[in-house]
């Protein structure tokens, strides 16, 4: 099984005092804090590893606890972020056979087994979730595309559970457990077809996204049972799943080696992300780093933007502050919105990504019809035409975006119309990474992405002009059908390559020698992990506190 990495942090206040964002990882702060990794068939636990203003790593001989299981592996773990303190730590193990354990790292003689003899589910436990705020509810997926629902503190059934159909839609059903006297599983759901892989709850807890092998993004409203909103990945499966600080952004990632980011208010794909070389395992927003401000001020924003931006301050406030981590790379000017997310695959590179706003707002195209000026024959014909006679300063070239990605097709040939005029303090930081236009794209690679996802192009030949939109909603659970490749590329559930900016990383570094599975942004350093059990805490660049070495470097090694 994939080496998996749980951490918590026990209940003692944040020195910072900046908080914590919900969405987050239970960050580092001034001690208790918790590691649980698991590596074949041992589980271990150590105290935190990367503690602010402290130099030293794990003694690696001396474990909180460490457990030797037989018969059965480890595959995933979560702690209970909501309970955790000083008299319990609560903590979820899921196995290869299917069982669940509960287990309390304070109160050792408190343990319960779940699916103990195999009656729920027999396929392995792939993913394990601690429902938001509760002490006792919690989410397991497993290989067999079902979700559970369980309650710690009821027994499971002596016999196969019953159920009864509460709500099916498109690819999922839900059902209730028959049962006189409670017993679990309370509630099962089944999710598209083949293994269910991840899932996540949304900042706010009310929303969640489950990834599965057919390649579909499902998010559903978790307490009404609602699917409300559906994306599919340009191939294969999608292995993992993360929500933006402030619930508006969800990226994946799997096997067609793209991070894609599906906006959840839209419900459309706003960028895929090309810079891996193998299936990507890993996604993760940096808090930290992450910036939305209101930018109502700033000339050519929209209106309709003002509002929204004023709930994405929380997370700017959590990196701002004197102990908050210190930037990867340079952010944009006040004003600007700028996600940062981090990626890491089996081809053992550490991506790092930024999603702006001239990606997820492309309307505007005043930061792509200007030139710098001096610069000649860099507009489109159709642009400087439309606009000579306009005073200022002239287009810039549409290859000089501000965010490190290819130009919407969509609006990228379209002037802004004579009212709109560039902000004079406009950033403009494309120095160090500069794009590709489309058309540039389309002459240097079309014909080597094409050979790279033949697979795709084999099956996209034979539906060029499928249908199959999501508009319709049939009463039963989704056939295969209306998920072909065939029939679903080019629509709004997965636009084609060219029909969205492809962005590149910021950063993209080997770092392992191994299959990397774990990605952690925390607010002093970020975790890493490796199938071959090395599982390395990362110095924020500036943070001298933490180690001695380079920010580049490694600050610590547990395993």
């Amino acid at each position: 099984p994939a080496v998996r990495l749980s951490l918590v942090r026990l209940g003692e206040p944040d020195s910072s005092g900046t908080g914590e964002p919900p969405s987050t990882p239970a960050g580092l702060g001034s001690g208790g804090d918790r590691v649980c990794f698991n590596l074949g068939r041992e589980l271990y636990f150590y105290p935190g590893c990367c503690r602010r203003g402290s130099q030293r790593s794990i003694d690696l001989n001396k474990p909180i606890d460490k457990r030797i299981y037989k018969g059965t592996q480890p595959t995933c773990h979560d702690f209970n972020q909501f309970t955790a303190a000083t008299e319990t730590i609560s903590l979820l193990v899921g196995f290869s056979a299917g069982q669940v354990q509960y287990l309390d790292l304070i109160k050792k003689d408190t343990s319960k087994l779940f699916n103990e003899e195999r009656l729920i589910d027999k396929t392995k436990v792939t993913y394990l979730k601690w429902l938001p705020e509760s002490e006792s509810l919690f989410l397991a997926s497993h290989a067999s595309g079902h979700l559970y629902l369980y309650n710690v503190s009821h027994p499971c059934a002596s016999a196969p559970p019953q159920y009864s159909l509460l709500k099916q839609g498109e690819g999922f059903s839900v059902y209730a457990a028959k049962s006189k006297a409670p017993r679990n599983p309370l509630a099962k759901w089944a999710v598209g077809e083949g293994p269910l892989n991840e899932f996540a709850f949304s900042p706010d807890g009310r929303h969640l996204a489950c990834v599965s092998q057919d390649g579909c993004l499902r998010v559903f409203h978790f307490d009404s049972m609602l699917l409300r909103g559906l994306m599919k990945s340009y191939f294969g499966g999608l292995l993992c799943v993360c929500w933006s600080p402030d619930g508006r952004y969800v990226v994946t990632g799997g096997e067609d080696d793209l991070v894609t980011v599906w906006s959840f208010t839209e419900g459309r794909v706003v960028a895929r992300g090309h810079g891996h070389k193998s299936w990507v395992n890993a996604v993760a927003f940096d808090p930290y780093t992450t910036r939305a401000e209101e930018a109502a001020t700033a000339a050519g924003a929209d209106g309709e933007r003002s509002g929204e931006e004023e709930e994405e301050e929380e997370p700017e406030a959590a990196g701002t502050g004197s102990a908050g981590g210190a930037p990867l790379s340079p952010l944009p000017k006040a004003g600007s919105i700028t996600y940062r997310f981090g990626s890491a695959g089996q081809d053992t590179q550490f991506c790092l990504w930024d999603l702006t706003e001239d990606v997820l707002y492309p309307h505007p195209p005043l930061a792509r019809t200007r030139t710098l000026p001096g610069t000649p024959g860099t507009t489109p014909p159709a642009a400087s035409s439309s606009r000579g006679g306009e005073p200022g300063p002239g287009p810039l070239p549409r290859s000089l975006s501000r965010s490190n990605s290819l130009p919407h097709p969509a609006g990228g040939g379209k002037a802004g119309g004579p009212g709109v005029v560039a902000e004079p303090g406009t950033p403009f930081s494309i120095g160090r990474f500069a794009t590709l236009t489309l058309q540039e794209r389309r002459d240097r690679g079309a014909e080597k992405e094409h050979k790279r996802y033949h697979s795709l192009g084999n099956i996209s030949r034979g539906g060029s002009g499928g249908g199959g939109s999501g508009g319709e909603k049939p009463s039963g659970p989704i056939p295969r059908s209306r998920l072909d490749p065939a029939k679903v590329l080019g629509t709004a559930l997965c636009p084609r390559i060219h029909e969205v900016p492809l962005l590149e990383p910021l950063v993209c570094k080997k770092i392992a020698q191994e299959r990397l599975t774990v990605l952690l942004f925390l607010e002093d350093c970020i975790i890493t992990a490796c199938q071959e059990g090395l599982i390395c805490t990362w110095a924020r660049p500036g943070k001298a506190g933490i180690s001695s070495q380079p920010g580049n470097s490694p600050s610590g090694t547990v395993v």
